[in-house]
């Protein structure tokens, strides 16, 4: 699947190097590898070396992809939201503090978290995995999925950029219908796992959480020109105290940090298809 040093914000266009959408919905493309021999694209062997030709088609796909993002957010004032203070919190392990920091769902997305930095990176966490998801590029759960994750004053710009941003043709170019849909024996994979989470800033109405995530992102099925590819990347979301619950009003990607790929077997694609409606999604928590 799969801009500049300076992280992006909804209202601006996001650099090359730094892009909050490049991920959404499991469209980067930078490390897809196209198959050398015909039949299964996960058949066991290797992954081979990049070909010029894969080479050439997965820059058109970025390119594509730049496109739908700098269209997508269009609009603002192009001024990011900065929390009240700028105060750094100290690096803290990743782990169960006893708090129960979520109060429940709506929509399949947590909610009621807890008034504190704890409650601010667990609502990061939470919508990181449900914004770089595939139901993101599906017109019927878009805009649930972006009136639960961002503030109220925010989310309307937003969804009118996505569904602009990832309408009909887009869809078609990454192999989907104009309902966000995979052809028959097709499974379109998009889903995200956070490793950590950081706060940078926090106060009682504001908060800048990274957080540290990776991945599985392509389309699993014999014949695939874009078979699923792990990804590791940073999302940095600005949270904001409203209404009792944790909402953003903003966030930015960068890739990394990316540890060294394992030289091991890919499964088939129908191991993969299998094992993304075999295994749910969790409730993520410090």
């Amino acid at each position: 699947m799969s801009f500049d040093d300076e992280p992006g914000h909804v209202g601006g266009d996001p650099g090359r190097g730094d892009d909050r959408f490049s991920t959404l919905g499991g469209t980067r493309q930078t490390r897809t590898r196209m198959p050398e021999t015909t039949g299964d694209v996960y058949g066991g062997a290797r992954r081979p070396q990049r070909t010029s030709r894969s080479l050439v088609m997965v820059v058109g796909v970025v390119v594509l992809l730049v496109a739908a993002i700098a269209f997508a957010n269009r609009g603002g004032d192009g001024s990011a939201t900065t929390p009240d203070t700028a105060k750094p919190g100290a690096t803290e392990p990743t782990a169960a503090t006893g708090t129960k920091p979520v109060g429940g769902k709506q929509g399949g997305i947590a909610s009621g978290f807890a008034h504190d930095e704890q409650g601010a990176q667990s609502a990061a966490s939470n919508y990181a995995v449900a914004l770089v998801s595939a139901d993101i590029l599906k017109p019927d759960r878009r805009p649930e999925i972006v009136r639960q994750v961002f503030a109220a004053d925010k989310a309307t710009e937003l969804e009118a950029n996505l569904d602009k941003a990832y309408g009909k043709d887009f869809l078609s170019k990454v192999g989907l219908d104009s309902s966000g849909n995979a052809a028959a024996g097709m499974t379109y994979i998009s889903r995200t796992a956070p490793v950590g989470t950081k706060a940078t800033a926090f106060s009682p109405s504001s908060a800048t959480i990274e957080v540290w995530c990776t991945g599985v992102f392509g389309m699993a099925g014999v014949g695939s020109t874009n078979p699923v590819t792990n990804d590791w990347f940073t999302l940095t979301l600005q949270l904001r105290w409203t209404n009792g619950d944790w909402k953003a009003e903003s966030f930015s990607q960068k890739d990394g940090p990316a540890p060294v790929n394992a030289d091991r077997k890919a499964s088939t694609a129908d191991e993969i298809a299998k094992a993304v409606q075999e295994y749910g999604g969790f409730t993520y928590a410090r």
